[in-house]
């Protein structure tokens, strides 16, 4: 055969699919029901129906110049293994750019929730002491906790930076500063 026809099969040939390595993040940030830049909707339904009580309500407070952007939060409680957190998230037009998940307890608490991220997200990124990241293009979900020897707080935060830029044209513009003579 001529390089050139070995070239043409080439060509045609379809290319091989990369094959995903443990180190590969996920491509679904979803941990406990929640994602990186979900609806706010979907975030709202979510929160309610995890609501501790029939008295925790999600409450939402918006911007005092602009309802795009509110923030809101309540206590929930994980029917899937009857986790407590406190939840918070932050709503731009819609769609959440930052939730975050926060709880605290025995040192036994860290270590559930390290197992339970690394089998539903895969191996983490370690950014720095205390703290494990998962990322992909320009969301993460992030884990933090510090402590001391027999207790632990613990901050699940997922982040969309692409939802998170859009803050910048709901800034306040600042006054003008007038010069006197």
């Amino acid at each position: 055969m001529t390089h050139a026809l070995l070239l043409g099969l080439l060509l045609q040939a379809p290319a091989a699919a990369p094959k995903a390595s443990p180190a590969t993040p996920p491509q679904s940030l979803a941990y406990r029901g929640f994602s990186p830049g979900m609806a706010y909707r979907d975030f709202a339904s979510k929160a309610r129906g995890m609501a501790q009580t029939s008295k925790d309500v999600l409450a939402c407070q918006t911007m005092h110049h602009t309802a795009q952007v509110m923030d809101c939060a309540v206590p929930v409680r994980d029917p899937a293994d009857s986790a407590r957190f406190y939840l918070s998230a932050n709503v731009i037009e819609g769609r959440t750019s930052v939730i975050s998940l926060f709880d605290s307890g025995s040192v036994s608490l860290l270590k559930r929730t390290q197992d339970d991220m690394r089998l539903k997200l895969g191996a983490p990124q370690r950014r720095e002491r205390s703290m494990w990241e998962w990322s992909h293009e320009r969301k993460f979900v992030r884990l933090n906790w510090r402590g001391g020897k027999t207790w632990r707080v613990v901050s699940i935060t997922f982040n969309d930076r692409d939802v998170m830029d859009r803050i910048a044209k709901y800034r306040p513009p600042q006054a003008s500063k007038s010069k006197s003579k």
